[in-house]
């Protein structure tokens, strides 16, 4: 029995391991609605914890759907000094950002809020697929 603690105790540790070195680091941006349409669903709303992509990772419409974890990691400026909640969101990826960088995602205002301070308007973040 013990041996099988210590097992299981190893294997939840290297799932979480795993799961923090998949994190993308980059930066969010934050969009107003209205939201639709959108690239991937057209008229269809997919409702408001959604994230526009950066071309790079919207790939041809190829991560419409796709569901991402987002964390606020910090500010990008001195106008908010500590801008993050501490809690992560869950969004959908519905739209491409063609001007975005290559490091950013663009945020629903409403799913940015949740991670931090709208008044930052730009936050280091680290995501991942869910």
């Amino acid at each position: 029995m013990g041996s099988m603690t210590r097992a299981f105790i190893l294997i939840a540790m290297v799932a979480c391991l795993t799961s923090v070195a998949h994190a993308i680091a980059g930066q969010a941006t934050f969009y107003t609605p209205p939201y639709i349409p959108s690239s991937c669903f057209g008229n269809e709303n997919r409702g408001n914890m959604i994230l526009a992509a950066n071309s790079g990772l919207f790939a041809n419409r190829a991560a419409c759907g796709t569901r991402y974890r987002v964390t606020c990691t910090g500010r990008t400026n001195l106008g908010v000094l500590e801008p993050c909640t501490g809690r992560s969101v869950d969004v959908t990826v519905v739209d491409l950002c063609p001007g975005c960088n290559s490091d950013q995602v663009d945020l629903s205002q409403e799913a940015f809020a949740v991670i931090a301070n709208t008044d930052a308007g730009r936050i280091n973040i680290e995501y991942n697929r869910i």
